[in-house]
C-alpha cells in the first residue's frame, strides 16, 4: 500500500506537474481559445499571408506584383518576388507566482500548487499545438525567465523550476509582481499569448501599467488563482491555524470584522477583473478545490470585454 506524501498539496513535484500534460493532442487556437480535450487540431495564429520571410526567387507569372522585391530587381536587372512562409505557431508565455502570499490554502492544495499545476498543464498544450513556449517563475528568492521555445526538454526545465519554486522558504525581500511584468514586457511581441498565473496580492499602479503595456502587445490572460477561506471567513468559532511550523487561534464571530474580511478579497478581484475589462482580457477565477484542467474547457478563458482592443 502506497504511503500518502505529506506534502502533497503543500509543494508541487515534478512528477505531478509532468502528470499534468493532457492525454489527447491540441493546442491554443486563434483568438486564443484552448484547443484540447474537447477539441483537436490547431489553427494559424494568423490570418492571411504570413509575416515570416522566408526567400527571394525570380518572378513567375501569376505572383502577386505586390510582393516583388525592386531592390534585388534592379540590381540584377531581373524581375524577383519575395516568398513567405505562413507562421503557423504563436509564442505562448506564461507567468506563473509562487511568492509566499501564494502559500495558503485550506482545500485541496496551496495556491501555489495550483498556479504551478495551472503553469505546467498549459505549457503542455502549448507545446502539444507547436506553438514556442516560455515564461517566467516568480519564486521568493527571485525572478527565472525562459525565452519561448519548441523544445519539450527545454519546457521540462520550465516546469521543473516552477516545481522547485514551490518548494523554496519564503519570507525576506522577495520580487514584486511589477518586477516580473517589467521582465516580460520586452519578450512579448505582436500576437503573443500571455498567461498570468497569481492572486494578484501586490498589483499596484506599477503593475497595472505593465499589464497594461503587455495589453497593447499581446494576447493577455489573468487567472487569478484563490481559496475559498479568502473570500469570508468561517462561521463563528476557535480555529487553529499553522504556517508549518508554529500553531495559532483564529477567533471569529463578530459581523463587522467578518464583512471587512469579505470585502478585501472582493475589492482585489474586482481590481483584477475591472482592468481586465478595460483592456479587453479574459479573466478566469480559479479555487483551489478545483482541478486546473478547467481552464480547458471552452469559454473559461474567453475575454470578458466585447469590443475592439483599446489604443495605445
Amino acid at each position: 500500500m502506497a504511503v500518502p506524501d505529506p506534502l502533497f498539496g503543500v509543494v508541487a513535484s515534478l512528477g505531478e506537474l509532468v502528470a499534468t500534460r493532457p492525454r489527447v493532442s491540441g493546442g491554443f487556437a486563434s483568438g486564443g481559445k484552448v484547443r484540447a480535450y474537447q477539441y483537436g487540431g490547431h489553427r494559424s495564429a494568423y490570418r492571411g499571408r504570413g509575416m515570416e520571410f522566408e526567400e527571394v526567387r525570380a518572378y513567375h507569372p501569376g505572383d502577386d506584383i505586390r510582393t516583388i522585391d525592386w531592390r534585388v530587381t534592379a540590381r540584377t536587372g531581373r524581375t524577383h518576388t519575395k516568398l513567405f512562409q505562413e507562421e503557423r505557431e504563436r509564442p505562448v508565455l506564461i507567468l506563473v507566482d509562487a511568492r509566499g502570499a501564494m502559500r495558503f490554502g485550506t482545500r485541496a492544495c496551496f495556491k501555489s500548487v495550483l498556479a504551478a499545476r495551472a503553469a505546467a498543464l498549459l505549457a503542455w498544450v502549448g507545446i502539444a499545438g507547436g506553438d514556442r513556449v516560455g515564461g517566467l517563475v516568480l519564486a521568493p528568492s527571485g525572478i527565472t525567465a525562459f525565452k519561448p521555445e519548441r523544445s519539450r526538454r527545454r519546457i521540462l526545465g520550465f516546469v521543473k523550476r516552477v516545481a522547485e519554486a514551490t518548494a523554496e522558504p519564503a519570507g525576506g525581500a522577495e520580487p514584486r509582481f511589477s518586477e516580473a511584468l517589467l521582465r516580460l514586457r520586452p519578450m512579448v511581441r505582436p500576437g503573443t499569448l500571455v498567461f498570468l498565473i497569481s492572486d494578484f496580492s501586490d498589483l499596484d499602479a506599477a503593475a497595472v501599467r505593465e499589464v497594461e503595456h503587455l495589453s497593447l502587445r499581446g494576447e493577455v490572460k489573468a487567472l487569478l488563482v484563490f481559496d475559498t477561506l479568502e473570500t469570508s471567513l468561517p462561521t463563528s468559532g476557535v480555529y487553529p491555524v499553522s504556517d508549518g511550523v508554529s500553531v495559532a487561534r483564529l477567533e471569529v464571530g463578530r459581523p463587522r470584522a467578518r464583512a471587512a474580511y469579505a470585502a478585501l478579497f472582493a475589492q482585489r478581484r474586482e481590481k483584477v477583473e475591472s482592468l481586465c475589462r478595460e483592456r479587453g482580457m479574459a479573466f478566469l477565477a480559479l479555487d483551489t478545490a478545483e482541478d486546473p484542467a478547467d481552464i480547458l474547457h471552452p469559454g473559461r478563458l474567453r475575454a470578458r470585454a466585447a469590443g475592439t482592443r483599446p489604443a495605445a
